[in-house]
């Protein structure tokens, strides 16, 4: 599959780049599947603290492969995983699973199910001169990519309901407006890097509990997330990171954290 996504790792930051640029990067069962595996690699790595997710070519994602799907080659399977998405939807919902940040830096088009992978970044940073859709219902289909439990950190409910329901087309700058988008860019991954080198620096063990906090902020109560906080406090409060940071803030100098 490593044709299809490549990986290559660089001072700590993990550069993956869908890879069928012939096809600005459309989703056929291949892709599914190779998008899949490198989630599940990232997962495994304790070398990378902040991912940049990207297109090669002319778009990000146009969603997807229609030619396929047409052909019957939707057979992505309906096993769900231990965190209970099936494939179509851990390619989405997996990005926001991942220990680390991921940071999507977005150009050309992100129609269908290329807008809800982006959705997984926990930051998204887009071209002005990208061009977005939820595609669906276009097609005569629902989004199910785990768009929906995404998208209620991201935007209203009656913004996500019009553009659902009517498939249009719609801008970055309107994109940004919403929420869909963290901020625009004319190098998009250049600036995804730049952030990514920023969050990289920090302690990994801190921003991985912040990360696990932000996943939960939306669906724990008030008590739990008051619970989760302090465990989250005491798994880094007082340790070498936490120490390091400390020292390295005191004495202006870079930090060496360990992972």
């Amino acid at each position: 599959m490593a044709d299809r996504v490549t990986i290559s790792v660089a001072d700590q930051i993990a550069d993956v780049r869908f890879n069928r640029a012939d096809k600005m990067n459309a989703l056929d069962p291949e892709q599914f599947r190779a998008i899949g595996a490198a989630i599940d690699e990232l997962h495994q790595r304790q070398d990378v603290r902040c991912v940049v997710l990207s297109g090669e070519g002319r778009a990000f994602c146009a969603g997807l492969d229609m030619a396929s799907i047409a052909g019957g080659g939707s057979g992505t399977g309906r096993e769900r995983n231990d965190q209970g998405s099936i494939l179509p939807q851990h390619v989405s919902w997996g990005w926001r699973q991942l220990p680390m940040p991921v940071i999507a830096a977005v150009h050309g088009v992100a129609f269908g199910g290329g807008f809800q992978m982006m959705a997984g970044a926990d930051i998204r940073i887009a071209h002005p001169d990208t061009r977005f859709a939820i595609r669906e219902v276009h097609w005569g289909l629902v989004p199910d990519m785990a768009g929906f439990p995404l998208w209620r950190t991201q935007v209203r409910d009656d913004v996500l309901r019009e553009l659902v329901y009517t498939a249009r087309e719609f801008g970055a700058a309107e994109a940004l407006v919403h929420g869909f988008v963290t901020r625009l860019s004319e190098d998009p991954h250049a600036a995804a890097l730049a952030l990514a080198k920023e969050i990289a620096a920090r302690s990994p063990h801190a921003i991985r509990g912040a990360k696990r906090l932000c996943n939960a902020a939306h669906d724990l109560d008030p008590r739990a997330m008051l619970e989760m906080e302090t465990d989250e406090q005491v798994a880094v409060i007082g340790k070498p990171n936490m120490m390091e940071a400390v020292a390295a803030n005191m004495g202006k100098r870079a930090a060496k954290f360990y992972d």
